[in-house]
Order: C-alpha cells, then structure tokens, then sequence
C-alpha cells in the first residue's frame, strides 16, 4: 500500500475506474453476442439489436475502451451480419 496521500487516491480511483471499464466491455461483449445471435436466428428485431450493438461499439471506442480499428473491424462485422 503506498504511503503518500495523493499515490493512495489514484489507488482508490484506478480501482473504480477499473470496475467502471469492466463492466462497459461485459455490457458490450454481451450486446454483440445478442447480435450475432438475433442476425443467426433472424429475429424479428435482428436491425435494432445490431444498430444498438454498433453504438455501443462507437461509445467504447470514445472512452477508449477500443482501438478505432478494432471498433471498425467490430462494426464491420456487425453490418455484413446484418445484410447477410
């Protein structure tokens, strides 16, 4: 544990950041398994499911979560399930 008070608060704040990115990338890696899932089904809704995957996409690459290339090859594959 560290002993100077502003090393102790970025412990505290890695910790809740860390949670925080956790649980966006689990949120996201479950919308795009709906997606895959209602595009392989061909659910009734499989167009907004897949639109709400992108963005969630797009957002994760905005908080850094993603490289922009990885968000676009995501994307890419998302779109061609989509008109598939």
């Amino acid at each position: 544990m560290p002993n100077i008070k502003s090393a102790k608060k970025r412990v505290k704040v890695n910790r809740t950041k860390a949670a925080a990115n956790k649980a966006r990338k689990s949120n996201l890696k479950t919308m795009i398994k709906k997606a895959e899932l209602a595009a392989a089904t061909n659910a009734p809704d499989k167009e907004a499911v897949v639109r709400a995957a992108i963005k969630r996409v797009d957002q994760a690459c905005a908080k850094n979560l993603l490289h922009k290339n990885n968000a676009a090859r995501k994307k890419s594959h998302l779109a061609k399930l989509l008109n598939a």
